[in-house]
């Protein structure tokens, strides 16, 4: 049985959950416990002489599971010689050596890694003909049956609630069988196949029934990405549009979920609603904004009624009257709106985000990816250049795989055909693009690109991210391109931080001694680029904490194009007019081949000018709807105390 310090459900928590639930702080704890488990069961089998069968998952939530099963069979001489593995599903049609097959996939994170005997690594065939693949799935789950079915299924889960690859409508009794993906779940899986078009649009998949059936059943999930998916699962009814919630009737299922997953689970969210809390000033902030917007009225017209009918009334009585805390929160919250993002000068700061002095300060904007400054905070990227601060940008990725193939070779053709007008002779340049418009030409879905078209792809997106801090009004000298290796795989999968990319991070942060660093935090994939960059900056910044300047350094996170801070969190708004909006789309315009077909374009059809004014809009309608200035736009911000 797993163990946690958090209790997986309370007499109070059973009201709201019916499933039981262990939150973590971090993936990295979560999977350790799951992987204690596994092993605690694989021993006892084989001190019994009994094969131990186990369900696996593939997608990003599992990878930290099987690091730390090929940890312990590396270090804790964990034998894998009496495991089954019976995997849950596999896109078709699919070769066993594509890239992005899920064979490929288990044998890299953990079949070639272990002792497991390659006859007991069953994963569902993707090269069969389509009339073959009725009797094939009949087969594979009599297989399960005959060793007695699985003692453990692992899980993730989709943003649709999809369990193995079953959508939305699947029925509690479906059995394996081939079937057609969700435009969700192929939207999630593009960035994988390089776009929409080359992702598969069936695959075959382990029915509900045998997940059903399994005598453990673990679900994983980390990141806010699915918080809503864990929400309406473990919360809501039983029902076939979330295949997930089936698990609810399951008799020894565990969701095993990190902080972040669990942030809309009921007793996360709204604790005041599941007992008595003590009411921090962050609870108090987050309970009366939810109940302001959830009742549809300014902060300044919530009543005692209204904070009693919500499940408010400890607060009242603890803090109140209403009019009491209305004032406090209204003067809070619109303390958090300045156009001064580097601070005011010669102004008081005491409730403004940001110091007054200096008045001129050194600030360091990193940018994941080529184009997440502009899209992100462009508004007050170019507002602290205007006023007078030293800004400069650094670059942390290339980028290069987000660059479509015929974009780089259109590039690529440029430069020959530019050679040839003007008889420039350079045989070694002209064989780099020469050999790069032969691969791009011929190159198949699951080839993954050479060095020469990585780094024509690197140095487009370098070109408009250049334009873009012109556009701002940056020299050459305040934009830095870092680079980091951990990208620089030529796969979708990247590596975890290494030294390398701390060390370079630790040397720009040293050179420039920032009295303000921004940084991307978007967290909603916790495996994701923006998360392993934010990562190399946290473990800079800790290695830097003792220098002189570090007393002065305040760190502003801002979101992704994916999704914003909810406005309990938001400690700086930088307000922006119509004029400074549509500025920040001619900026993000730079970046011209993220336009009009975007390679990872995500469960969102818009382009990222689109997603960004939109969002950005949304925010100053919140705060617009909670009774503060009206404005056309807003981009908001969370400091991070180190």
């Amino acid at each position: 049985m797993l163990k946690s310090n958090i209790d997986a459900s309370t007499d109070f928590e059973q009201r709201f959950e019916s499933i039981d639930t262990l939150i973590f702080e971090h993936s990295t704890d979560a999977v350790k416990v799951i992987a204690k488990e596994i092993a605690d069961l694989i021993r006892v089998k084989q001190a019994l002489k009994q094969p131990c069968i186990l369900g696996l998952a593939t997608g990003s939530s599992p990878k930290g599971l099987y690091h730390e099963l090929v940890r312990l069979h590396k270090e804790e001489g964990l034998s894998f010689k009496n495991v089954i593995t019976f995997n849950l599903d596999e896109y078709y049609p699919m070769e066993p050596d594509s890239v992005n097959s899920y064979v490929r996939f288990m044998k890299s994170l953990l079949f070639d890694q272990v002792d497991i005997l390659p006859e007991n690594c069953n994963v569902p065939d993707g090269t069969l003909k389509k009339s073959e693949i009725a009797d094939y799935c009949a087969a594979y789950e009599a297989k399960i049956e005959s060793l007695g079915g699985l003692d453990i299924q692992i899980l993730g889960i989709g943003g649709n609630g999809h369990i193995g690859f079953n959508e939305s409508g699947s029925l509690q009794n479906s059995k394996t069988r081939l079937v057609a993906l969700d435009h969700i779940t192929r939207v999630a899986a593009s960035s994988d196949f390089s776009g929409l078009n080359n992702t598969p649009r069936t695959a075959i998949t382990l029915g509900v029934k045998k997940i059903m059936e399994a005598k453990r059943v673990i679900l994983m999930a980390w990141g806010e990405g699915k918080a809503n998916i864990i929400q309406t699962s473990v919360e809501g009814p039983v029902t076939t549009q979330v295949p997930a919630s089936f698990l609810q009737e399951h008799n020894n299922v565990i969701f095993v979920i990190d902080k972040e997953a669990s942030s809309k689970l009921t007793r996360i969210n709204t604790p005041w609603l599941v007992e008595k809390i003590e009411w921090t000033d962050m609870l108090i902030r987050k309970a009366v904004l939810g109940l302001a917007l959830k009742v549809n009225k300014p902060i300044l017209m919530l009543t005692d009624a209204d904070y009693i009918e919500n499940g408010m009334s400890d607060l009242l009585a603890d803090k109140g009257p209403a009019y009491d805390i209305n004032i406090r929160i209204f003067n809070k919250l619109q303390n958090t709106i300045t156009g001064w993002p580097g601070g005011k000068p010669n102004a008081d700061d005491h409730n403004r985000p940001e110091r007054a002095e200096p008045a001129r300060k050194r600030i360091l904007i990193f940018s994941p990816h080529p184009d997440d400054d502009i899209i992100s905070m462009g508004g007050t990227f170019k507002r602290l250049q205007e006023q007078g601060h030293d800004v400069h940008v650094a670059y942390q990725t290339s980028g290069n795989i987000a660059v479509a193939d015929d974009e780089a070779l259109r590039f690529a053709n440029f430069v020959c055909d530019y050679n040839t007008k003007f008889g420039i002779k350079n045989d070694e340049a002209t064989g780099i693009y020469n050999e790069a418009t032969t691969f791009l030409t011929n190159k198949k879905n699951s080839d993954i690109d050479t060095i020469e078209v990585r780094n024509i792809k690197g140095l487009i997106r370098k070109g408009e991210a250049r334009s873009t801090s012109h556009f701002i009004g940056l020299d050459n000298d305040h934009i830095h391109f870092m680079e980091l290796p951990f990208y620089e795989t030529g796969r979708i999968e990247k590596d975890e931080v290494g030294e390398k990319d701390i060390e370079l991070t630790v040397a720009l942060i040293d050179e420039i001694k920032p009295h303000q660093i921004y940084a991307a935090g978007d967290l909603a994939d916790p495996h994701g680029t923006h998360k392993v960059c934010l990562d190399a900056i946290f473990e800079a910044l800790k290695r830097l904490k003792k220098k002189s300047y570090m007393k002065d350094c305040w760190v502003w996170l801002y979101r992704g194009a994916w999704q914003e801070w909810g406005i309990d969190e938001i400690e700086m708004a930088v307000p922006m007019g119509p004029d400074q909006v549509l500025e920040k789309r001619h900026g993000i315009f730079k970046h011209q081949s993220q336009k009009d077909g975007v390679v990872f374009q995500g469960a969102d059809s818009r382009e990222f000018w689109q997603r960004a004014e939109v969002r950005n809009k949304e925010t100053a309608d919140r705060y617009d709807e909670l009774g503060m200035a009206h404005y056309a736009a807003m981009e908001a911000f969370v400091r991070w105390r180190f």
